[in-house]
């Protein structure tokens, strides 16, 4: 099944265009969308969920018209916003219970059975009867993916799933996420390069509400090997680099500034350094990239 986003707008009542012909073609699999806060990566999410309108453009899950059959789509769609609440007082295995009876799994050894493998695939089996009031912002995340798989969606939508996160929770958390896409389309939406390089076979960088960049991640960081620089530099001269050099990001080391350039020729006095992802999207984000590459899905 393919997820097809063509020409999709927003314009909010206080004039604000989160979204402007935002087109995409994503595949089963992982797929990033990376973007700053403020892009539209949540409006378009929420639009994918059926919880807004487009003011023009069509979408199109398959066979399903995501626009004009919502109902549809909600019966093979997950979703795991970037803020959801739970019910503190009560546990994981009875919340998840609760929700499979919503999801329509009526027979209560049928919703057992469901309501164990989600449990244990998302690493909570032994904490299933502590309440939810009790549980760490990475078991909170993990349970919420446990809610948006009811029902084996063909469509997972998870929003900024990693912010927040201690780093061993993040990694598990990661970890429970590669596995999910091997059967549906998985979007994945943040701010995080990380959790796209780590996770995703193609992704897109999304800003002002346009597609700035779209590729396979890897392809995307070959295509500038050998034109990322870096040089370190003192703070007081960054203002005079940034005259003379295109500048992508600046970091500081050690209390020193390093700064990576975008060129296409040798700098004298810069050290050429192998590109990653992180350079990828400020050189997208600068517009020194065009906007897409390699293989385009059909």
């Amino acid at each position: 099944m393919e997820l097809q986003i063509s020409n999709i707008s927003k314009t909010y009542p206080n004039g604000v265009q989160a979204l402007k012909n935002v087109t995409l073609t994503i595949p089963n699999g992982m797929y990033g969308l990376l973007g700053p806060n403020g892009a539209g990566k949540s409006t378009l999410m929420r639009i994918l969920a059926t919880l807004q309108e487009p003011d023009a453009g069509r979408i199109s899950l398959g066979n399903i018209d995501v626009v004009n059959q919502k109902d549809e789509v909600r019966k093979t769609l997950g979703y795991l916003p970037q803020e959801f609440g739970v019910y503190p007082k009560v546990s994981a295995e009875s919340l998840l219970d609760h929700f499979a009876i919503l999801k329509g799994i009526t027979t209560r050894r049928s919703r057992q059975e469901v309501v164990e493998a989600l449990l244990r695939q998302t690493n909570l089996w032994e904490v299933r009867k502590q309440k939810l009031g009790g549980y760490s912002g990475g078991m909170r995340q993990r349970f919420g993916v446990a809610v948006a798989l009811l029902g084996n969606p063909k469509l997972m939508i998870v929003d900024e799933p990693t912010a927040g996160l201690d780093p061993a929770e993040r990694v598990r958390f990661l970890n429970l996420l590669s596995e999910l896409g091997e059967n549906s389309v998985v979007l994945l939406s943040t701010h995080i390069v990380e959790d796209v390089s780590e996770l995703c076979t193609r992704m897109a960088i999304i800003n002002r509400g346009e597609i700035v960049h779209e590729a396979e991640p890897l392809k995307a960081i070959e295509g500038l090997k050998g034109k990322i620089w870096r040089k370190i530099v003192e703070k007081s001269l960054l203002p005079q680099v940034e005259l003379e050099h295109k500048i992508i990001s600046t970091k500081l080391l050690g209390g020193r500034t390093v700064v990576h350039v975008y060129s296409g020729e040798e700098l004298t006095g810069f050290e050429s350094v192998p590109p990653d992802l992180e350079d990828v999207y400020f050189s997208a984000m600068a517009g020194h990239y065009p906007q897409r590459t390699g293989h385009q899905p059909k």
